[in-house]
């Protein structure tokens, strides 16, 4: 029973109309499901991915009116996006030309690597990825050879290893594969990979105890969810999170894929996630992302839940 790779990533603003212009403006993502989130319908849930809306591919944000996050360890620090390697140079100057914070293009384990921020100081890193299928977006403001492949590798800041790795490769079966330096300096990292690896299915573990404990808010990471297949795979996950007494929200349901969430020791918060249904469950593939998107159990409340969400575009 093995995981296959990174399914999405969410994050937090506190901005939702200027996050949906950078990410489809600047970004050149698709925006592929606009709904609420589903504890807390008074914000905006907002999907970005390729043009399919692809599995390993969603950044997801949860619009809600905080602060700016405390950076440290316990967190999910750094949101890796998939890009060709010749790409690298355009991405150094798009983004520059939109005054965000840029590092200089690297080498990083190997690979191709150029480091930024988003506006409200989300911390990513685009990584040369290999030759492989994509679904690009064609009313994309960025041209199809240099638009975002998709997610990984993700990076979590820990303050202890081998708790974490127990979980990682005790329970989740990942595998460790190699280590190398911080390139802040600070710690080691440790890539453990999933099903048939690469950068798409990759998690790297920093290691470091001596920073202070994160604390959540505008540009900081909720959850990383990991790919399993179908609905029987999270049975099985359920089962397996429970035969290793790891206290977990037992399966949700959430329409575009069913749900499983528990922390790893780190204090880090994870999810495993159907590759299914998927996001043209319940509007056409052409336009799905345009208008607003309630599950079943919501539709009844949609006059309320428009009337209490602030415009988008």
């Amino acid at each position: 029973m093995d995981l296959t790779g990174i399914h999405h990533l969410t994050a937090i603003t506190a901005d939702a109309p200027g996050n949906n212009r950078f990410y489809t403006d600047t970004l050149g993502l698709r925006r592929v499901k606009k709904t609420v989130n589903q504890d807390d319908t008074s914000a905006y849930h907002l999907f970005f991915a390729d043009g399919a809306g692809s599995p390993g591919t969603d950044l997801t944000f949860f619009d809600w009116p905080v602060a700016a996050e405390r950076r440290g360890t316990h967190s999910i620090s750094r949101t890796g996006l998939r890009v060709n390697e010749s790409s690298l140079d355009f991405w150094a100057g798009r983004l520059a030309d939109n005054k965000l914070t840029v590092g200089q293009i690297g080498t990083l384990d190997g690979r191709g690597t150029l480091d930024f921020e988003d506006p409200e100081g989300q911390r990513f890193r685009l990584t040369a990825d290999q030759p492989g299928e994509t679904h690009p977006w064609d009313r994309s403001p960025v041209a199809a050879e240099h638009q975002i492949r998709g997610l990984g590798p993700i990076t979590i800041s820990v303050a202890e290893l081998a708790p974490t790795e127990a979980v990682l490769t005790q329970v989740m079966n990942m595998r460790r594969v190699r280590d190398y330096a911080s390139p802040d300096g600070v710690g080691q990292v440790h890539v453990f990979e999933m099903g048939d690896g690469g950068p798409a299915a990759e998690l790297h573990v920093a290691v470091q105890p001596d920073l202070p404990f994160a604390r959540q808010g505008a540009g900081a990471v909720h959850h990383v969810a990991f790919r399993t297949p179908d609905v029987p795979a999270i049975h099985e996950w359920a089962k397996r999170l429970s035969e290793f007494r790891i206290p977990s929200s037992g399966e949700v349901e959430r329409y575009y894929f069913r749900s499983l969430y528990f922390r790893e020791p780190g204090g880090n918060l994870f999810e495993i996630a159907t590759d299914g249904p998927g996001f043209a469950v319940d509007e056409p593939q052409e336009t799905m992302g345009e208008g607003l998107s309630l599950p079943p159990f919501l539709e009844p409340r949609r006059a309320q839940i428009e009337a209490n969400l602030k415009p988008l575009d």
